[in-house]
């Protein structure tokens, strides 16, 4: 390539390479923006469901009080309101209330109840409840704190006159929870100036609740808590960590109008709302504003508030520059790396030679270390015939010599000690005396011969894994559970001393690390693999703990498996136990090959004892 050339290709690729680096920059910036300002949205939804959940709460103490103190009297209520202090700790709460739900003959006596309190507070004025031939229960505002002029003419309000928030107190008084009729009560003319309420049905203490009939028995009225919607979210609002932003909450749940009334509109709250634009125009949706869409549960009703907020008011003046930076970076960084190129290219024959001849060489050491480590492993594999043929040898000459020996000291002090009896007292306990000393003896005898190399390995595996099972529960106390097909597994001596191996190092483990309380172990054949499944419900391996310095365990067994031909695999994990899984072949491979030495003690020792 001609220079001119070489000198447009890096003007090209630097430019290029500097455009992407704007838009990804650029994009990313963008994105970071939008992830902080959906957090931002977040803590304030938390924020608002915080509220919700504290008015709640507030509800519920009120419920409680009348549960408790049926006789709670109107100045009672007005000194637990007034200890709530709600202006200081829940602003948003507008007035707390009590309804009594009472029989058309009870109307009467509350109405005199209610026309004596409003004559204390100089209401002279008064309408009575009149009783409904369509219904026979009333619900009456009968307290409501705080209570000051303009809300006096609310007490004595039949809740139960709207069929709505009827159906909405009927459904909480069989249910128990607290509902929310979603009726918006005006405070001022224009927007953002409704309340909402929330109420709870209130049970005699004395009658029983579990049922819906019961409930309805029990139930003698309800608490309510009104609350401003605006002194709700403000508080979020006000929490936002950027200024400018635009709050819009939406009634998603269905409000049916009452017979004559408009449809309510759908939205609650919207901050840029004001008397000369009630309704304010939509956010753009150009790309220049960011907004969040999430939802608020209001006592199954679900309402959907949308934050917004113009994109120039996440960004940093830094963040305008920073993507023209990046572009020069990246052109600059692009273009020395293309000249570094080009002056590398000339090189690069002898670099590719150089590679080849490192490749030969490592190929070389890899195959010399493949080979090292079989020679290993077929060294390792020679050292363990050694070591269970002279396992079997000393445990073969410990019983022919020194077992036979025992038996026979054993037959002669019994016989001593049967001649001595009633006639030589002293003589005949030391020779009782030496007797046991001996079964001691040969009992010590037998468990070095079985620690060796254990009979019961020439009965076959299947009667040596049960041995090795049931003696490990009896020396541990572990609780152990073998599982075995019962077929016939046809393995030759030294196969079946592996996995005889494998079985004891792996309860060995268990015993020392698993602080297990149940082992299960499955042996199962199939077609000519055998298997072997030990698990237990210990506390696990730690993570490491299979490399640690000095542990040879699970490495002995894998090698184990591996000189068998076979697979190896464990499974585990903090508090779900150990499992692990040895695989391998029975039908042909290094099973078939003969051990180093044959045969076994036989079984005279355990006579004796």
């Amino acid at each position: 390539m001609s220079a001119p050339a070489t000198v447009l290709t890096g003007v090209l690729l630097s430019v290029a390479l500097g455009a992407a680096s704007y838009f990804a920059t650029a994009e990313a910036i963008e994105s970071d923006a939008r992830t902080r300002f959906r957090a931002m949205a977040r803590t304030a939804q938390y924020n608002i469901d915080t509220h919700i959940k504290s008015y709640s709460d507030v509800l519920r103490g009120v419920a409680g009080l009348f549960r408790s103190h049926p006789d709670t009297t109107s100045d009672g209520f007005r000194q637990y309101v007034a200890q709530l202090d709600i202006a200081r700790n829940f602003p948003g709460i507008i007035v707390i209330n009590h309804a009594r739900t009472v029989r058309a003959h009870e109307l009467p006596a509350v109405n005199d109840e209610l026309q004596a309190r409003l004559a204390r507070r100089g209401v002279r004025h008064f309408a009575p409840l009149l009783p409904d031939a369509a219904r026979d229960t009333y619900t009456v505002l009968v307290y409501m704190e705080p209570l000051p002029p303009a809300l006096l003419d609310k007490l004595g309000l039949d809740l139960e006159a709207r069929g709505a928030t009827r159906r909405v107190l009927a459904d909480a008084r069989d249910s128990g929870r607290i509902s929310a009729s979603g009726t918006r009560i005006a405070l001022l003319p224009g927007p953002n100036q409704s309340a909402l309420a929330l109420r709870i049905p209130v049970y005699r203490s004395d009658l029983p609740t579990a049922s819906v009939e019961q409930r309805r028995i029990a139930y003698v009225g309800s608490a309510g808590i009104g609350f401003g919607i605006t002194p709700l979210v403000a508080g979020a609002l006000d929490e936002f960590p950027v200024q400018g932003v635009r709050l819009v909450i939406t009634e998603l749940t269905e409000l049916a109008p009452e017979p004559g009334e408009a449809p309510p509109l759908a939205i609650l709250y919207d901050s840029m709302a004001t008397l000369e634009r009630p309704q304010p125009a939509p956010p753009r949706d150009d790309g220049s504003v960011f907004s969040a869409s999430l939802p608020i549960e209001f006592n199954e009703r679900v309402w959907r508030a949308d934050f917004s907020i113009a994109r120039t008011a996440l960004l940093t003046r830094f963040d305008m520059y920073y993507p023209w930076l990046a572009a020069f970076a990246a052109g600059l960084t692009s273009a020395l790396l293309y000249a570094l190129f080009q002056t590398l290219a000339s090189s690069r024959r002898s670099a590719l030679r150089m590679a080849e001849e490192m490749t030969r060489e490592l190929r070389a050491s890899q195959t010399k270390l493949q080979t090292s480590h079989e020679k290993l492993r077929l060294l390792a594999a020679h050292a363990e015939q050694i070591k269970e043929g002279e396992r079997k040898r000393i445990a073969r000459e410990i019983h022919d010599e020194l077992a036979q020996n025992l038996l026979a000291l054993k037959i002669e002090a019994e016989l001593l000690a049967n001649r001595t009896r009633g006639q030589q007292r002293r003589l005949h306990a030391r020779a009782d005396a030496t007797v046991r000393q001996i079964d001691v003896t040969i009992r010590s005898v037998r468990q070095i011969i079985n620690d060796l190399r254990p009979n019961v390995l020439d009965l076959g595996l299947s009667a040596a894994v049960d041995w090795q099972v049931a003696d490990f529960a009896r020396r541990t106390g572990i609780e152990c559970e073998l599982v075995d097909d019962d077929g016939e597994h046809r393995i030759d001596d030294g196969c079946a001393t592996a996995f005889f191996r494998i079985l004891q190092e792996s309860l060995n483990n268990v015993a020392r690390h698993a602080r297990a309380t149940r082992v299960r172990i499955d042996l199962r054949q199939h077609a000519d693999m055998l298997t072997m499944t030990i698990r237990d419900n210990g506390v696990g391996m730690q993570p490491g703990s299979r490399n640690r310095h000095g542990s040879f365990g699970l490495v002995g067994i894998e090698e184990r498996v591996g000189i068998l031909g076979g697979s190896f695999s464990v499974s585990s994990g903090p508090d779900v136990g150990t499992t692990i899984v040895v695989t391998i072949p029975v039908g042909a491979g290094p099973c078939d090959t003969s051990p180093v030495a044959q045969g076994g003690a036989a079984p005279a020792v355990a006579a004796a004892a």
